[in-house]
């Protein structure tokens, strides 16, 4: 199609518009235009943000064509990237996290790219082309190494699993993936040159400015956001100020310290100055206030990062880039399972929710584009090699919908190489062990559980003794048994499971897990199961919705509950008292039947 036909350039090329507005106006529309596409074709938004600058692009009509609003258009957006990522680095949660966390966190980086660079460097000897020197199996390698936090943070908020033993290590690992980033960005402009000096002085580049950010924001910046705490707009002027402010400090260092006659050649790039303005956010006492307001131009820095970012795919050269594309994605997802899983197992998860948190993470990572991204500016990789990283991004972008519903049923398929390879179901009964038939059994263990738990020590202490938790968290496991129940690990799925525990003898058994957390089943299938292996216990389940309250009623349940039915029943007669101006009558009889709220302890908070 000629230039001068194309509907997007007459739009961008109108009035007296600035051309950088222009184009930023195109980039707008254009995504807005393939995000229906996408969206009604159940297809990623990333790739409909490429495929907008792709369009644009000069692999397309080459409807934005200055390569300098290009570049200022993909740093933008980039710098703002950056900063809201670092504002989803908080430190001291991090170090407060459990084994699994932190020591998966710390080694599971280096390990995956050392096996993916291993693995390109020795794929590179069989002479292809675009696997020439060591800086492309580097770069491969780092795009296998790190997963995407965008992707799995919306897939985990629409399936409702943020909340899972699986959702909270996926979201921690990845802010730990971000902290390796941070240490990758802070290394890379020193690969040309490995002499030690110029490594130590970005180290100590990114420390001065990390520490005087840190102590400016706790002592300056909290008392500034106080000031307009109470105009949302300004919160996000002041917190995009402070995110161009440390970058642009950052950046001049240098030329700082040269004012103080220091003769030093120092300074921090801006994108990793805005990276550590999001985190010292991130950690003040402001942080929600902050994220809340700042998190809602996320989808505008994507936008304008990764369209610009398209702009920079060139056309493929041959079809070895997306063959080498497709190589990187599927090695990417195999060293889920050959690094993450065993790691995750080793320091104490259940195999089968290292199955899934490794099955969540089976992608490439936005943040390998910013890194590939920032190589290709270094002389590092060639564009063609930035298409690679971008199209395995692509592959594994399409993909990750379909792992994510496929995670349960991977899991029973991988099941017997498990086995095999020494990575076995761990928390059942001790040989010779034997307990009593339970008389209350609570399948899954999640809040209502654990409300149920902790009104159960405090009303029957007698009954705990005579009651039984299935669950596959063990990470739960210890204080549960504190409380003086029993506790096995197992799938509630599985009727040999179920069977195992004594389900079948129970008095009453309760399945308080709703639909959307539940693993290979749902509360009906679970519900027909209970009722053919224990005909005569009460059951009773959960319902997510109020329709599907009568299929599990007609599966057997003897009682079905639904979790905002309940609460709503009860904050009713808090209303009742209100209007009738008894609200504190009502509560002072409430704390003394209940206790008060902040006096429970519970085994989940």
């Amino acid at each position: 199609m000629a230039l001068s036909y194309s509907p997007l350039v007459a739009l961008g090329a109108g009035g007296a518009v600035s051309p950088l507005v222009a184009d930023l106006g195109l980039c707008l529309v254009a995504a807005g235009l393939l995000a229906i596409a996408f969206v009604k074709l159940k297809i990623p938004a990333i790739a409909a943000l490429l495929g907008a600058g792709v369009v644009l692009g000069p692999a397309g009509l080459e409807a934005v064509h200055s390569r300098e609003n290009i570049e200022t258009i993909a740093n933008l957006g980039l710098t703002l990237l950056l900063f809201v990522i670092g504002l989803e680095v908080n430190l001291k949660s991090l170090l407060s996290s459990g084994k699994t966390l932190v020591v998966t966190g710390l080694v599971q980086v280096p390990l995956t790219l050392a096996a993916g660079c291993g693995v390109f460097l020795l794929v590179g000897l069989t002479g292809w082309a675009l696997l020439t020197g060591f800086y492309a199996a580097l770069y491969l390698g780092v795009a296998c190494a790190f997963s995407s936090t965008l992707l799995v943070v919306k897939y985990l908020q629409e399936h409702l699993k943020l909340d899972t033993v699986a959702g909270r290590l996926a979201v921690g690992l990845l802010i730990f993936q971000d902290i390796w980033a941070i240490v990758f960005l802070a290394l890379q402009p020193s690969f040309a040159n490995p002499s030690i000096a110029p490594i130590l002085m970005t180290f100590l580049g990114t420390a001065i400015l990390a520490i005087l950010a840190t102590l400016v924001a706790r002592f300056v910046l909290a008392h500034a956001f106080h000031v307009v705490a109470r105009s949302p707009e300004l919160v996000v002027t002041l917190a995009l100020g402070w995110c161009f402010g440390v970058g642009l400090f950052g950046a001049n260092m240098g030329t700082v310290a040269h004012g103080v006659g220091l003769d030093i050649e120092i300074s921090v790039s801006m994108e990793m100055g805005a990276l550590i303005a999001g985190a010292t956010i991130a950690t003040s006492p402001y942080a929600y206030e902050v994220v809340s307001r700042v998190v809602h131009l996320r989808d505008f820095f994507v936008t304008l990062f990764f369209v610009g970012l398209g702009m920079s795919i060139p056309v493929p050269e041959s079809a070895d880039v997306v063959l080498l594309s497709a190589v990187v994605a599927i090695v990417a997802i195999l060293l889920r399972y050959v690094v993450f899983l065993p790691v995750l197992y080793a320091t104490g998860l259940d195999r089968r929710n290292s199955v899934s948190v490794s099955t969540k993470l089976a992608q490439v990572s936005e943040f390998c584009l910013v890194i590939v991204y920032l190589g290709l500016q270094l002389g590092h990789v060639s564009g063609t090699q930035v298409s690679v990283v971008i199209f395995a991004f692509v592959i594994t972008a399409l993909l990750t919908p379909v792992l994510f519903g496929a995670s349960d049923r991977l899991y029973q398929t991988l099941r017997p190489i498990l086995d095999f390879v020494g990575i076995r179901s761990r928390g059942t009964k001790a040989e010779g062990e034997s307990h009593e038939a339970p008389r209350l059994v609570l399948l899954g263990f999640h809040r209502v559980a654990s409300a149920l738990l902790a009104d159960l020590e405090r009303l029957h202490p007698d009954l705990l003794a005579h009651t039984l938790v299935v669950d596959t968290n063990t990470a739960i496991h210890p204080e549960i048994k504190k409380r003086g129940a029993q506790v096995l690990y197992g799938d509630i799925a599985s009727m040999e499971v179920l069977r195992h525990a004594g389900v079948d003898a129970a008095e009453v058994i309760v399945s308080s897990v709703p639909d959307e957390i539940l693993k290979g089943c749902n509360n009906e299938q679970l519900v027909r199961k209970l009722r053919q292996l224990a005909p005569n216990a009460v059951i009773i389940a959960s319902s997510t919705k109020v329709s599907q309250a009568a299929a599990i009623r007609a599966a057997g349940a003897d009682h079905v509950f639904r979790a905002p039915t309940e609460v709503a029943l009860g904050i009713l007669p808090a209303i009742y008292a209100a209007l009738n101006a008894s609200l504190p009558s009502y509560l002072e009889a409430l704390h003394e039947t209940h206790g008060d709220l902040g006096a429970r302890t519970e085994v989940i908070d």
